[in-house]
């Protein structure tokens, strides 16, 4: 089986385990159904998910200039507490940033290589989760929109991490943490601005990821700098691809290089 296209983040599909699919312009692929097959991967050249055109990808999937031009890679992306739409101030262009920005929001824990908190829309719930790899977590504050979401994630971050080891995600030299005494902990150090808006009924939601076996350590595949790529498929966590070899692939670091996929 052949497909080519332009890599994108996998699309997933809750389940025990999850799904996993590659979304290409005219077909799409259920990774899932490739796993102890041999994959090989090719690059054949660049297109920057804004504007199209071959040009090197910068970040985010996005040529240099559609980065610093594109609503979708603002700084309030990754910088939640940045957000000013509710304010009615314009970063690249306010309409999307209110739709964006002006929507339920959830601070949550999750648990990939340790617990962190993080912050993302209501309806990408649980898929941030499985994107980052994590085998369980647990909302802790809906807002109203992402500025107060982004205030609750700065003043939580001082008490807990938020960043994943993607090393020993990968590996799977992980340890199972009670979410729930975390939550309860941290609801002191919620900013007052957010504290009405404390979950303290919930429970732990638990995800699994199609694995045959872990790497016992981890080599990243670049394709700017390895273009051609073969190795037999044992396992998807978060965006990440795990080989027999101890490679691993992360589609979301390598979002905009267009491909073509052989699975033998």
């Amino acid at each position: 089986m052949q497909y080519q296209g332009v890599l994108k983040k996998m699309q997933t599909e809750i389940g025990d385990p999850i799904q996993y699919y590659l979304i290409f312009e005219n077909d799409f692929l259920n990774v899932n159904q490739v796993l102890n097959k041999e994959l090989s991967i090719d690059f054949i050249k660049y297109e920057c998910l804004n504007c199209h055109l071959d040009k090197p990808i910068y970040r985010q999937g996005f040529c240099k200039s559609c980065f610093f031009e594109t609503p979708s890679a603002g700084d309030w992306i990754m910088r939640p507490e940045l957000s000013t739409a509710h304010l009615g101030k314009e970063d690249r262009d306010l309409e999307f940033e209110k739709k964006a920005q002006l929507q339920p929001h959830i601070v949550y824990l999750a648990n990939s290589s340790n617990v962190k908190v993080g912050v993302t829309r209501k309806g990408q719930v649980p898929t941030r989760w499985i994107d980052q790899g994590a085998h369980e977590a647990i909302e802790i504050v809906e807002v109203p929109n992402r500025y107060l979401a982004g205030i609750t994630e700065v003043a939580l971050k001082e008490h807990v991490a938020d960043k994943t080891n993607w090393r020993k995600m990968l590996t799977n030299t992980i340890d199972d943490e009670n979410l729930v005494e975390w939550r309860n902990k941290l609801k002191q150090y919620i900013p007052a601005e957010t504290q009405e808006y404390f979950i303290d009924s919930n429970l732990e939601t638990h995800l699994h990821f199609p694995v045959l076996s872990y790497p016992e350590k981890v080599k990243s595949l670049n394709l700017s700098k390895t273009p051609n790529y073969k190795g037999k498929l044992t396992g998807i966590k978060g965006q990440y691809l795990l080989f027999e070899d101890n490679t691993v692939f992360n589609i979301r670091a390598n979002e905009g290089l267009y491909v073509g996929l052989t699975i033998n």
